[in-house]
């Protein structure tokens, strides 16, 4: 009999006995949403809040530029941190200091304190500091302190989903736990009006924000590792652990730089979460100035917008494992998976000049769907190279790594915007970078193959 090829699954056990492990990627999702929820308030907020302290375009990606930042600089660590004190303890305490910090946001603009740096984009200086004062300063110390705490969202849920899957259902279950980010951006702008308009914008930020405390007590009563959870049937745990054994220690980062699938994973990041962020802090605005929308208003188009994206989102974990259910290698499953929403993320470079409202959401509803497709297989994309051990500080890297991405077009889509006021060159942007990003993974990483941790490539 010949041997599998290096890229290929073994073919999957019966049947298994339980379905606890999806317990737990219900919780992974409720998390994310309300991660989520909290990361999108003040983007719909923005034509109140601008009204209010007659913040210009460049004060706005100035506040959403220290909550990426932040974001950089948690996933520096807090990988790490999380591989070191575990799943259960290293999540809780993420969503402890985002909540805190979510409901800081009501608090935003009395902040007295000193003035706060902030990263400026000048035409002719290029990058350079400045300072930031009042409720740009408020508002920007507040996201400072979400973005640390929600960096430890995806790499907690990844390092669960390789405690808790197997890896022919990890895309499946990240996609599930991941179209919790198309769950809680289709809640906020369902809430978030409401709330500000019958008791003011604080208030959604302190409604909002109180939820990741309600999950916490859903969290550290439910969740245990594999083999410590009683609820678990023998069957469950014995498909759980049906890949082969890893080491357990710990891996150095510096380790995991010297190879190329971390950059590669990092690469695809760089590129393609800013593109995430656009959607997510500029869609209300890109309505507001484009099509005339309103806070009001505006619930349904985005409803939309991330009612579509969750189709993709849990599309884009159900894609690959029904390749490889079909005999396709690992390699050709999962990258076919990446290739099909860098096609379909391309129209969205004609949203900018559409028309009709309408046409504009479908195009953008289908570019977010496209991402999610794409994200839920870049995510397993880092598992499906390196051991459990190493996951969540990987995911870490890569994370920083889309963040600092993030950083970057934040400044840059505020210039484009305060210069043109068009979102042309934003959105064709937009549309090429899933292709390009899937082009640099091709070249660092030809075939997909476990990663040996202790040597080097």
């Amino acid at each position: 009999m010949a041997k599998p090829t290096p890229d290929r699954l073994e073919s999957p056990p019966a049947a298994p006995v339980g379905r606890y492990r999806w317990v737990v990627c219900g919780l992974l999702f409720l998390a994310t949403t309300i991660n989520y929820i909290d990361r999108q308030v003040i983007s719909l907020l923005k034509p109140t809040l601008s009204a209010e302290y007659n913040w210009t375009e460049t004060d706005y990606s100035y506040i959403i530029f220290n909550f990426t930042l932040a974001y950089a600089i948690g996933l520096v660590v807090v990988g790490r941190v999380i591989d070191k004190l575990g799943t259960k303890l290293g999540y809780a305490l993420a969503i402890i200091f985002w909540s805190i910090a979510a409901m800081a946001h009501a608090l935003a603009p009395s902040y007295g304190g000193p003035l706060i740096p902030s990263l400026a984009l000048d035409s002719k200086t290029g990058f350079t500091f400045v300072t930031l004062a009042g409720a740009v300063a408020g508002f920007s110390l507040a996201r400072f302190g979400l973005g640390l705490g929600e960096a430890g969202n995806f790499p907690a849920s990844i390092k669960a989903v390789a405690e808790w899957f197997p890896k022919r259902e990890r895309a499946l279950a990240t996609g599930v736990f991941n179209s919790g980010t198309n769950v809680g951006a289709l809640v906020a702008p369902l809430v978030v009006p409401w709330v500000t308009i019958n008791w003011g914008w604080r208030w959604a930020f302190l409604i909002t924000g109180a939820l990741g405390f309600l999950w916490l007590a859903l969290w550290w009563g439910v969740y245990q590792h594999p083999r410590d959870q009683t609820r678990l049937s023998r069957e469950e745990l014995a498909y759980i652990e049906s890949d082969p054994i890893e080491p357990t220690t710990s891996v150095p980062w510096l380790q995991l730089l010297r190879h190329r699938q971390t950059w590669a994973f990092a690469v695809g990041k760089f590129m393609t979460d800013p593109v995430w962020w656009l959607y997510l802090y500029w869609v209300p605005d890109f309505l507001h100035r484009t099509h005339g929308i309103n806070l009001q208003a505006s619930a349904l188009p985005i409803f939309v917008i991330y009612q579509i994206a969750t189709i993709g989102s849990v599309a884009g974990g159900w894609l690959p494992a029904r390749l490889l259910a079909r005999g396709w290698s690992l390699n050709a499953a999962r990258k076919t998976a990446m290739l099909v929403p860098a096609l379909c993320v391309l129209p969205i470079v004609f949203a900018a000049g559409a028309a009709n409202l309408w046409v504009a959401v479908l195009l953008i509803g289908i570019a977010a769907s496209a991402h999610q497709a794409w994200s839920a297989n870049i995510f397993t994309f880092s598992s499906d190279m390196f051991p459990k051990r190493a996951v969540a500080s990987v995911v870490g890297i890569g994370g920083m790594s889309g963040a600092i991405g993030g950083m970057l077009i934040a400044l840059v889509v505020g210039q484009i915007l305060q210069r043109t006021g068009s979102y042309v060159p934003v959105f064709l942007v937009a549309g090429c970078a899933y292709l390009a990003a899937l082009a640099i993974i091709q070249l660092l990483v030809p075939v997909i193959r476990p990663v040996q941790i202790d040597a080097i490539d």
